[in-house]
């Protein structure tokens, strides 16, 4: 058996730009979730709730924790790829 010794290797620099990567997507996924849920409770509070604070706190919650789940799930998966590279062989 031979080795293919033409992948390259993640470096100390690829490591650190795939880290920032993973943090940028994490927050942006996160803030997203969470002003989403924000909304659906805002709505939710006006036309069932009858404007109860309720809902909107438990809107914003559910999505932080979705964002923060997502996170750990993408920070513990080290080699996980997300398509942005394709080699043909």
């Amino acid at each position: 058996m031979s080795r293919d010794t033409s992948r390259s290797f993640l470096t100390s620099k690829n490591m650190a730009a795939e880290h920032g990567r993973k943090w940028d997507r994490c927050l942006a996924d996160t803030a997203v979730k969470t002003v989403t849920g924000l909304a659906v409770g805002v709505v939710f509070s006006v036309v069932l709730f009858k404007r109860r604070t309720w809902p909107v706190s438990l809107g914003s919650g559910l999505g932080l924790g979705m964002g923060y789940a997502n996170c750990q799930h993408d920070f513990r998966s080290p080699y996980l790829v997300h398509g942005n590279m394709v080699k043909g062989q």
